[in-house]
């Protein structure tokens, strides 16, 4: 199929039907692709570089979560092209070409899940499979007008997905490191399998089977905190996202359950071995917010692993994982920040301009990054012609709660997204 039809999404189609054939599935008539970064058993996880593709052999078994989704009644229809060796957030890849973003075609379709967000977003798929190191399923879902769902650090099996930190995590075990160390120390460097859909409801289905959750009435959240400063930081004004979002939590659970809060006061205070990651570059900083770029800057030395930094690193992850407040404050609740902190990059758009775009990007996407909370994008519409998009996070372990609150609020955004336009 020539690129223009496919919107360059696919790196190659195939058909896998789903184990048994029932009705009574929950995706049962439902097509999605995955991210060549997952093992198809008899082909080649290529991981958008085609010299990995050549001197790796055809996967000899299928990741456990593709199995369990063609278990779930969906057919897989093909792999998808992704940022090379999953290191972007643009969604580019000079090898196989950048897909097209099908809502704004003169903007980066965003990376690393760049054409699994876009067969979604183009209606070639209901549903598809990404990752989720740094941002790659919430950025592209942001930029491409649809749902995407970053889960619990570790609720989504991993098996048969290439790790980001291979390097990395050999030469932790090298050391003869303790367990516990080692699991913190890798934790925020591991894959993490996302999905996008484009309807709420599958949304929750697929993440259902992909968590191993039983169906549940929706809990009413507690709280859900609106972070000021985070809003303060998009280009999108914020009566087409944060008072979007304000007005549809009144309508459906009142005004009560709306917070406010400056989440960068926040986080300093409650984590004060931040301080360490908080350097001169940052402090002179005219644009983000302090704590939270320290907190990019600590997950991007944690990727890129420079030794110099290993016992700090360790110390600052274990410290947010166990003492992070975060997560006695969100019991049962909900924080709100954009997604990004704007528009989608226009294709080719200069260095120097995207350097500061991503390190603002950085500074949301790493909240759940670091703290292993689960993260939801969610499209607000259209603004001058590019994609808006808001996230919810909810603490670690909280995944089926937040489906259900998207499933919930979804309309009703709908609605309010209609009037402010």
């Amino acid at each position: 199929m020539e690129r223009s039809s496919d919107y360059g999404a696919f790196m190659e189609k195939f058909v896998l039907k789903p184990s048994s054939s029932s009705h009574e599935f929950p995706l049962n008539g439902l097509t999605f692709a995955v991210k060549d970064i997952f093992d198809v058993n008899g082909f080649v996880t290529g991981f958008g570089n085609p010299d990995w593709a050549r001197t790796h052999s055809a996967a000899t078994s299928t990741a456990p979560a593709v199995l369990a989704i063609l278990r779930g009644g969906a057919t897989c229809v093909g792999k998808t092209v992704m940022d090379e060796m999953a290191y972007s957030l643009d969604g580019d890849n000079k090898h196989y070409g950048t897909p097209t973003n099908p809502c704004a075609p003169d903007r980066v379709p965003g990376g690393s899940s760049s054409g699994s967000a876009v067969a979604v977003g183009a209606k070639l798929v209901d549903f598809s499979l990404g990752t989720d190191t740094g941002g790659s399923v919430r950025v592209p879902a942001s930029y491409c007008s649809i749902l995407g769902f970053r889960p619990s650090h570790d609720a989504v099996s991993t098996a048969g997905v290439i790790p980001m930190a291979q390097v990395l995590i050999l030469w932790v075990r090298n050391q003869h490191c303790h367990g516990f160390i080692l699991n913190e120390f890798i934790g925020p460097n591991k894959p993490t399998g996302g999905w996008f859909a484009r309807d709420p409801v599958i949304l929750n289905r697929v993440g259902r089977i992909l968590l191993q959750l039983p169906d549940v009435d929706l809990v009413r959240p507690r709280q859900i905190f609106i972070a000021e400063d985070c809003f303060q930081l998009s280009s999108i004004p914020n009566n087409r996202v944060s008072q979007v979002l304000v007005k549809s939590v009144e309508k459906l659970f009142g005004g009560d359950v709306v917070k406010h809060l400056i989440l960068g006061d926040y986080v300093e205070n409650k984590v004060p071995s931040l301080s360490h990651f908080i350097s001169k570059e940052i402090k002179k900083q005219d644009y983000g917010i302090a704590s939270l770029a320290a907190l990019s800057s600590a997950m991007r030395l944690l990727q890129r692993y420079k030794r110099m930094y290993l016992l700090d690193l360790i110390g600052f992850i274990f410290y947010l994982k166990r003492r992070y407040e975060f997560k006695k404050t969100m019991d049962f609740g909900i924080l709100a920040i954009p997604t990004v902190p704007g528009r989608p990059p226009k294709l080719n758009t200069d260095p120097t301009t995207l350097e500061i775009f991503r390190a603002e990007a950085s500074s949301l996407l790493s909240i759940a990054g670091l703290s292993g909370f689960c993260q939801v994008s969610i499209p607000l519409g259209m603004y001058n012609d590019v994609p808006v998009a808001i996230s919810l996070l909810a603490k670690h372990g909280s995944d089926g709660f937040l489906l259900n609150v998207v499933e919930t609020l979804y309309d009703t955004l709908q609605e309010q997204i209609a009037i402010s336009e």
